[in-house]
Formats: structure tokens, C-alpha cells, sequence
């Protein structure tokens, strides 16, 4: 199937996306399971704070009454959700017919207020990617410039700051591990830019723990809904029926015949990330400081008679991965006894873990299977 992170480039067809996306998968596996990361550029980078952070200091969203689930409030959760959803526009330097320069807005999207009193906002990562300047348009009628506090691309997730905290009210945030399918929920967020912002639309939960290949989304089990999710979406929040954000609004699958599959990451499995970018302005992510082969496909690895899986090319010297003996040329088959059937399957399994865990990986080499004991080492975001 052919999915798309759901941001608004208004002068890009949906093939272009298609092409993205294999090249996110080698800018990704440049990351968590490369040999060594090369750090982001923002013009808007700032310094983020220290200290523990909790999340909801300030004020925050109502909670909607409930009867239990039998009454669905949509008009009390988007009058209550609305003012701590805002929009976000991506502006890069671009050249013109005349030889200068100036910032354009190439992408916007759209992001939630997780703490009032300093002004953390949540979005995508591919939101924000590569920007140089970050306008925020409030429910308010304001455009404020942000600062970008962390982006992790491996997990699609970025928060930005604004320095304005006069009558921000943060999201109520949820526990997503407690969904159930058919919950109804509430999508938030700017399709197609400004025109539409805080657009409102509703659905049910279609399903849990899906997994989709494409780089961000595959390190978690998404949530699944039939709630419109369209271009400019992306980084807003998806709500349960008490006005609590359950999930952030990713991707969807745009093949010809397919409608109402819309993605989310679930909030409860985001908020580590969260928290360390705000922590820390960056997330540490568990690795193996291998090299992985993009080109090693399923249909490859058929067409030799081996395995599926992720194929090593290179292995980082005196890395944890050549202290346990995994060698270049391995096909990774699994991680704790877990199939591993792609580069991304890799990454999805690999984050279920933290730096310094120790996971028995399998590998398939010389006809045979070998298994070893890895002490997963720390991965920087940025």
C-alpha cells in the first residue's frame, strides 16, 4: 500500500512523495542503526532547559462530562480542544528568477500545546523538517515566531517553543494504551494551511498496533482511524470522547480505492520522546552502530533463497555490534527471538528497548543461524 505523511507541500503531487520516502528510509537508517549521525542544521535552534520537565504546567482544556460513552459531545471537545490547537508553517530559504533570495513557506501542518506556561507545542518532525524560520498561528488570530526545542526523525517527532504565553491553555493529555477499537474520536488540525485551520472532523478507532513502513511512523504500533486525516493535519491531535489528546495525526493511506485510513501515534508510547526533546533538545535512541542495506528487499532476499531481513553492509569498528561478533554481510533475522523482515522492522523492534539494554539478536550467515548477545549503545537524535 502506498502511504504519505500527511503535510501540506501544496506544490508537490502525491509522487513525489513516493520518491521521499525512500530516500527518508536511508536518512533514517543513517540514524538508528547507522555507523554515525549527522547533525541537523536549524537556523532556529534554541537552548532547551535541564531540569525535569512535566508536562500541562498552566492552564489547560476542560474535561468533556461523559454518560459513559453513550453521548459523543463533538461540539463541547472542539469548542474546549480548539484553542490549544494551532498551525505551523515551514519557511527555507529559496532563490528567485532574479537572482535573490528570500524565505518562502514550503509545508505547514499543524501542532498542539502541551505546557501553557512555557509555551511547548507538539508536532510531526517532517512538519518541521529542515526549516529556518516557524510561524505559529494561534487559535487567537496571533502569528508568532517559534524556536525549535528538539526534532527526532526516527520517531517523527519534533516540539517547538513560542516566547508569547499570554492565554495559551494546553492540551489534557490521555492514556492511548487504554483504546479501544470502535472508541469514537475527534481529528484536529489545519488541512490545506490557514484556510482551514481547526478544521473538526470525527471517526471511530478502525483498529491498534498497526505498523506501516515508512520512516518515523514504523518505530511505533499506530493508531488507526477512519476520522479525515488530510494534507496539513499532520502534528495535530487526535481526542477521545473526554477532550484528551490520544494521539498525533501522521500519515494516511492515499492508494486509489482506500478512504477513511487515517494513522496516529499513540501519545502514551510519544511522551518519552517528548519529554527528552524538551529535556535534553534531542532523544537518545538504543543502537547497534551497524550499517543496513536498503536495497536488501524482500523480493531479493527470495530471489537468493535467504531470509528475509535487514542486510549489514557495514559494522562500526569496536562498535557493540563487532564486540558480540555480528559481522558485515549478516542478515539480521531477529531481535529477542521477534522477526525482523525489513530495515524498518529493525528500527521498530529496536526501540522497544533503551541504551545499555542487552538483546539476543539472530543472524543468518553462511547458510547457517547465529545467535549473540548485544549491549545496545546510545543513539543521539541530533
Amino acid at each position: 500500500m502506498d502511504y504519505y505523511k500527511d503535510n501540506n507541500y501544496s506544490r508537490r503531487g502525491p509522487g513525489f512523495f513516493s520518491t521521499v520516502f525512500v530516500a527518508l528510509v536511508s536518512a533514517l537508517l543513517g540514524g538508528i542503526i547507522a555507523v554515525a549521525l549527522v547533525p541537523s542544521v536549524y537556523g532556529n535552534k534554541q537552548v532547551t532547559p535541564t531540569s525535569q520537565v512535566s508536562l500541562n504546567e498552566g492552564p489547560t482544556t476542560p474535561s468533556i462530562p461523559t454518560d459513559g460513552g453513550a453521548n459523543f459531545p463533538v461540539t463541547q471537545i472542539a469548542k474546549a480542544t480548539g484553542p490549544a490547537v494551532v498551525g505551523i508553517a515551514n519557511f527555507q530559504s529559496r532563490g528567485s528568477l532574479f537572482g535573490g533570495s528570500g524565505s518562502t513557506e514550503v509545508g505547514s501542518g499543524s501542532g498542539f500545546i502541551v505546557d501553557a506556561q512555557h509555551g511547548y507545542i507538539v508536532t510531526n518532525n517532517h512538519v518541521i523538517s529542515g526549516a529556518e524560520k516557524i510561524i505559529v498561528s494561534m487559535a487567537d488570530g496571533r502569528n508568532l515566531d517559534a524556536k525549535l526545542v528538539g526534532g527526532d526523525e526516527r520517531t517523527d517527532l519534533a516540539v517547538v517553543q513560542i516566547a508569547d504565553t499570554k492565554d495559551l491553555v494546553a492540551t489534557q493529555i490521555g492514556d492511548s494504551s487504554k483504546l479501544q477499537v470502535g472508541e469514537p474520536v475527534v481529528a484536529i488540525g489545519n488541512p490545506g494551511g490557514q484556510e482551514f485551520a481547526r478544521s473538526v472532523t470525527t471517526g471511530v478507532v478502525s483498529a491498534t498496533n498497526r505498523i506501516l513502513n515508512i520512516p518515523g511512523e514504523a518505530s511505533f504500533n499506530l493508531i488507526q482511524t477512519d476520522a479525515a486525516i488530510n494534507p496539513g493535519n499532520s502534528g495535530g491531535p487526535l481526542v477521545n470522547y473526554q477532550g484528551q489528546v490520544i494521539g498525533i495525526n501522521s500519515a494516511k493511506n492515499q492508494e486509489p480505492g482506500f478512504e477513511g485510513m487515517g494513522f496516529a501515534i499513540p501519545i502514551t508510547d510519544a511522551l518519552p520522546t517528548i519529554k527528552q526533546l524538551i529535556e535534553k533538545g534531542y532523544a537518545s535512541h538504543p543502537g547497534l552502530n551497524v550499517q543496513i542495506d536498503p536495497s536488501y528487499t524482500p523480493e531479493y532476499a527470495s530471489q537468493r533463497g535467504w531470509p528475509k531481513g535487514a542486510y549489514i553492509s557495514k559494522v562500526t569498528p569496536g562498535g557493540p555490534a563487532e564486540k558480540a561478533g555480528i559481522r558485515a554481510g549478516d542478515i539480521l533475522t531477529k531481535i529477542n527471538g521477534i522477526a525482523v523482515k525489513s530495515s524498518l522492522e529493525l528500527t521498530h523492534q529496536l526501540l522497544k528497548h533503551k541504551p545499555g539494554d542487552t538483546v539476543t539478536v539472530t543472524v543468518y550467515r553462511d547458510n547457517k543461524t547465529v545467535e549473540v548477545s548485544v549491549v545496545l549503545t546510545e543513539i543521539k537524535s541530533q
